[in-house]
């Protein structure tokens, strides 16, 4: 299929040198950008909690604190209830 793009002279111009450098058509770059930029969007929707996995990891430590004090502050009240 055909179509018209416009791209950045900069971009161009970038674009141009590389398929030149690797001795390809221009149309052939383009396509295999477009297609491997696609693939990596289509892994990223798939699994969207990718994203964000091991993120908060830093927080590991707090989160363990702060249940150790829930744990605690739960058993005093139920010692209180029992009596």
């Amino acid at each position: 299929m055909k179509t018209t793009l416009e791209i950045p002279d900069a971009i161009f111009r970038r674009a141009k040198t590389v398929a030149a450098e690797r001795g390809i058509p221009f149309r052939a770059l383009v396509s295999e950008a477009l297609s491997d930029k696609l693939r990596a969007q289509g892994v990223r929707d798939s699994k969207p909690w990718m994203k964000t996995f091991g993120k908060l990891r830093h927080l590991h430590k707090e989160t363990a604190r702060i249940n150790r004090i829930m744990e605690e502050e739960f058993d005093q009240v139920e010692t209180e209830d029992q009596q």
